[in-house]
């Protein structure tokens, strides 16, 4: 007998959602009640000084007015530190963590390795310090905690883009697993998070799969079953401009002034491929006839009914 799909929404209250958000909030959703099984909710508030808790409590308020219910507590990461704490020491116990002291000008300097889509792969500048050597740079600088990756491919399906895969050491690089100001990354917190909360399905921007690898590697190192990963293509303004929170473009604040939430529901189920026309509709009507199988690869335009 077949697991209960547990799915989940965990969004990152740096500013009020804007369309790519809710599209993510509302196809997590729909599949996880098209499969009977449970919609959790969990802020990623790491960075406190950028994610006030009044913009969590907006994304809870739109999340409702949306009628995308969720279930159980709603967690939020600011708080559970010592659950990572916990995870980094298990690292550290197997000997893969390591102090960094470069600084973000020399990560991003033009002679540092770059792929082809722009990141920086990591040069292992600060991997083979001796204790020593670390000791008298901590002296002037605080360092972050890298992760030391295998010279390995790792490989998974994901759920509308097929197979993917990637060499942790040949594309990525040791990845930072806590900030120099002692804040966590979001990896190691959303795979401790995901495994603890029993999630077995994440669906998130197609701008997150090359992490995916990433996660996988800590899910092993931890222990747990990685879930299924889904990633959709994100969703374009008009000319074709990605959505972002740093553009205020299209916020819940402004539609909810203009629209009704069936409408809004609507014109998303038509941009992914749901329905026909950009017609009014409830989120729980759209639930019977979901299907993965309707999501293009290709990025998602909005409808003309946003055109402001």
């Amino acid at each position: 007998m077949d697991s209960p799909v547990i799915g989940r929404f965990a969004p990152s209250p740096s500013g009020r959602m804007h369309l790519g958000n809710v599209l993510c909030a509302l196809l997590a959703w729909l599949s996880a009640r098209q499969q009977g099984g449970q919609y959790l909710l969990r802020i990623e508030d790491l960075d406190t000084m950028r994610c006030p808790r009044a913009f969590a409590e907006q994304i809870l308020d739109d999340l409702d007015w949306l009628g995308l219910n969720w279930d159980g507590e709603v967690p939020y990461q600011s708080e559970r530190t010592e659950i990572y704490e916990h995870y980094e020491k298990i690292l550290r116990e197997k000997q893969l963590l390591y102090p960094c002291f470069c600084s973000r000008a020399a990560l991003h300097a033009a002679s540092a390795p770059h792929l082809s889509d722009g990141r920086v792969l990591y040069a292992g500048t600060c991997r083979d310090l001796t204790a020593a050597q670390a000791a008298e740079m901590r002296r002037t600088r605080a360092p972050a905690t890298r992760l030391r990756v295998p010279d390995e491919e790792i490989a998974f399906v994901d759920g509308v883009f097929g197979a993917y895969r990637e060499n942790l050491a040949k594309e990525c690089g040791d990845f930072i697993i806590r900030r120099s100001d002692g804040v966590f990354a979001y990896q190691l917190a959303v795979v401790v998070d995901d495994a603890l909360g029993g999630v077995t399905e994440v669906v998130r921007g197609s701008d997150l799969i090359s992490s995916t690898p990433r996660q996988i590697w800590l899910h092993r190192l931890f222990g747990f079953a990685p879930p299924k990963f889904i990633h959709i293509p994100l969703l374009c303004d008009h000319d074709g401009r990605r959505l972002s929170k740093r553009d205020d473009d299209l916020d819940l604040g402004l539609l909810r002034t203009r629209f009704t939430p069936e409408q809004v529901v609507g014109a998303l189920a038509c941009a992914a491929g749901l329905t026909d026309r950009a017609e009014p509709v409830a989120a729980r009507e759209l639930v019977p006839d979901f299907s993965w199988s309707k999501i293009s690869t290709e990025d998602l335009y909005l409808p003309d009914v946003f055109r402001m």
